[in-house]
C-alpha cells in the first residue's frame, strides 16, 4: 500500500473489527444462538469487510490515477482492469 499511514491504519481498524465479529459469529454459534441472530452478525462482518475491500479498491485506484510514468490513457486501462479483476 502506498497510501499515506492514515489510510493504512483506517483499513486495519476496520480488518480487527471485523476479525472481532468473526470470532463473536463464532462464540454465538458455540453457544447454540438462534440463527437469526446469527445472521444478522454475519451480515454486519460482511458490510464491515466490503468497506475495508472498497477502501483497498480506491488505494489501488489512486495508485494508477497518480502514477506520473503512464499516460492518461494507460492510467485509464490501469484503473478499469483492477475494477474488472477485484469487483
Amino acid at each position: 500500500m502506498n497510501n499515506d499511514s492514515k489510510s493504512r491504519e483506517a483499513i486495519l481498524k476496520r480488518l480487527a473489527r471485523v476479525e472481532g465479529q468473526v470470532r463473536g459469529i463464532q462464540a454465538m454459534i458455540t453457544r447454540g444462538e438462534e440463527c437469526e441472530a446469527v445472521a444478522q452478525q454475519f451480515s454486519a462482518a460482511r458490510k464491515a469487510l466490503d468497506k475495508a475491500y472498497q477502501e483497498m479498491l480506491i488505494c489501488l485506484a489512486e495508485d494508477a490515477i497518480l502514477n506520473p510514468d503512464q499516460s492518461n490513457s494507460e492510467k485509464l486501462e490501469q484503473v478499469r482492469t483492477i475494477f474488472k479483476r477485484y469487483s
